[in-house]
């Protein structure tokens, strides 16, 4: 029997995930090494959230307060993500790039302030030769600032260049893969990283940061190699007035439906994230499991988020529309921090567990709709891609930085009272603060819920409703 080149390609539609989000415009191979950058950054915000974290408070003995604030550095930047994307999207260039100049400098803030930071967390954890007042805290701060600025400045730009690239059709297919690409880069380098630190010592760490540091940039450099077109222009193209940021914020905003989906990533943001450090604590101090119990709790996560993923997938190939993909997801949240309320006085750790996984499924796909949202909005005006994507990006950011760091001080604050006895015996418990955070990201859900419908009733009649077309994601691995 023989097969034609024909059923090869139908074959390979069908069965490969990612397989038709390719476009003449975009072909697979060009926008697998795209989307290299999203693994860049996925490996640096392990090593910035995840890794330096516990090497800073545990082998390094830096204040836990101080590791909080050299980690929230990145999130001072990222309300400039809304600049940077208008800024790509009107850069002028004798050659004609917009995107590439940002992404190779993004590139080298990232792979700089990762280069400098081991030395700089040397200094800071006291391994000096001359004790120079604050140095090691102002070094420190500089790296994490070089590293948050290079993630920020790469994943906005890259993001819009792929949007700039990928037809109407394709380009919510391109947002999917984008999107597990990254969740790759984390999960990835997290082993990786993980392993090469189990025998810690100085210069290991310095190895292992500078390494991250030059995979960084290797990567970076592969996903943007002649990603954009040389379209030359001429001296009066160069010279001619670009729109300034109020005007094409404005355009941005206009109608209403860029606002409120500014409004609805940054309250969603808020409601899943606000439990970021308080997950794993609860599972030990409430329920009594062990640490090995507790990392499991990521692996669930993780699952969660795929699942969502592909669900988003399958949604967004049958037509639907990606707001009303995003209440899903929100309503997935709803009942995953119910039953994680419910672990506690019904001591079940199953229930524990599988309200962990759907707060990764719900987060995952409230974040990938709302992506998608951001990616296929239609430029217009002084208004470009690179600026929607940019403030999409600077509310997300934004959000989990202070929802985290709201999260764990009121936890801190309402045990302090609730433990001191001044609400009565029964809320004298440890529970109580992980509560109250968990209600009120239950309450922040609904206000998204909310700040949603708006959305979800005008985009009945969006191009997303329009024609289906397959994702060709329907068969990836849950």
């Amino acid at each position: 029997m023989i097969i034609t080149r024909k059923q090869m390609a139908n074959v390979s539609a069908r069965l490969l995930p990612f397989s038709d989000a390719a476009s003449d415009a975009l072909p697979m191979g060009q926008l697998l090494r795209l989307s290299l950058f999203q693994i860049s950054v996925g490996m640096a915000s392990v090593m910035l959230l995840g890794t330096l974290n516990r090497v800073m408070i545990v082998e390094l003995g830096v204040a836990a307060t101080l590791v909080a604030m050299m980690v929230a550095l990145p999130v001072l930047i990222a309300p400039f993500r809304a600049l940077l994307g208008h800024k790509s999207d009107n850069y002028r260039s004798a050659i004609g790039w917009k995107r590439i100049p940002y992404l190779w400098f993004g590139s080298l803030w990232q792979m700089g302030g990762l280069a400098v930071m081991p030395s700089c967390l040397l200094v800071l954890g006291g391994d000096v030769t001359h004790d120079v007042p604050f140095a090691g805290e102002v070094l420190a701060a500089l790296a994490f600032l070089m590293t948050g600025l290079g993630m920020h400045m790469t994943q906005t730009a890259g993001l819009a260049l792929a949007a700039d690239r990928a037809t109407e059709e394709t380009r919510p297919r391109v947002v999917a893969l984008l999107y597990v690409m990254y969740l790759i880069g984390m999960g990835v380098s997290a082993v990786i990283i993980g392993w090469l630190l189990r025998d810690f010592s100085g210069i290991r760490l310095i190895q292992v940061i500078q390494a991250t540091a030059v995979v960084t940039i290797v990567l970076n450099v592969i996903a943007l190699w002649r990603q954009e077109r040389v379209k030359p222009m001429t001296r009066e193209e160069r010279e001619a007035p670009s729109p300034s940021f109020r005007q094409a914020w404005d355009d941005l905003l206009k109608g209403g439906t860029a606002g409120r989906l500014l409004a609805v990533v940054f309250l969603g943001t808020m409601a899943f994230n606000m439990q970021d450090v308080l997950l794993e604590p609860y599972g030990g101090e409430i329920l009594g499991l062990s640490v090995s119990t507790t990392t499991l709790l990521t692996a669930g996560w993780a699952a969660g988020a795929l699942v969502g993923f592909a669900l988003a997938a399958k949604w967004l190939g049958r037509g639907l529309s990606p707001y009303r993909m995003a209440g899903r997801g929100v309503l997935a949240g709803l009942v995953a921090f119910s039953a994680v309320i419910f672990a506690s006085p019904m001591d079940s750790t199953s229930l524990f567990f599988a309200g962990a996984t759907m707060i990764g499924f719900g987060g995952g796909l409230f974040a990938v709709s709302t992506l998608t949202a951001a990616m296929t909005m239609p430029a217009h005006n002084a208004a470009g891609r690179g600026l929607a994507l940019g403030a999409w990006g600077a509310a997300q950011a934004t959000a989990a930085g202070f929802s985290t760091l709201i999260g764990g001080a009121l936890r801190d604050g309402v045990n302090q009272i609730a433990l001191s006895g001044a609400w009565g015996e029964a809320l004298n418990d440890p529970a109580t603060g992980y509560s109250v955070v968990y209600h009120l990201e239950i309450g922040l859900l609904f206000v998204t819920l909310v700040a949603l419908g708006p959305l979800l009733s005008r985009s009945r009649k969006s191009q997303f409703e329009e024609k289906p077309s397959g994702l060709g994601l329907a068969d990836f691995p849950t």
